[in-house]
């Protein structure tokens, strides 16, 4: 079946960085584009960046255009958010998504963006 299963996420200062990372099974994951969401409490989900199945093309939300690349590992079947120059606003559940037939979520995983 099909698995995505975040982790990374954390407490961190204003201005840091975070690397998360989702790594997928049950499915072709090279054949496919992956995304980044997060949810923040009393907010809708909002997509928030996503990858090509090869890579080479990607996009972002504004509010996080050049602080935060999405990459990808075929190989490895992993998908990361390097989130740069965090900021209190970033503060969100994040979550790994891949459509096939349906949508699959992870679990999530925390950022909290604090001082």
């Amino acid at each position: 079946q099909v698995q995505l299963v975040e982790s990374g996420g954390g407490l961190v200062q204003p201005g840091g960085s975070l690397r998360l990372s989702c790594g997928a099974s049950g499915f072709l994951f090279s054949n496919v584009a992956m995304k980044w969401y997060r949810q923040a409490p009393g907010k809708e989900r909002e997509l928030v960046a996503s990858i090509s199945s090869t890579g080479r093309f990607t996009n972002y939300v504004d509010a996080v255009k050049g602080r935060f690349t999405i990459s990808r590992d075929n190989a490895q079947k992993t998908v990361y958010l390097q989130m740069n120059s965090l900021k209190p606003e970033d503060t969100a559940v994040y979550y790994c998504n891949v459509l096939l037939r349906t949508n699959y979520w992870g679990q999530g995983t925390q950022v909290t963006v604090s001082s």
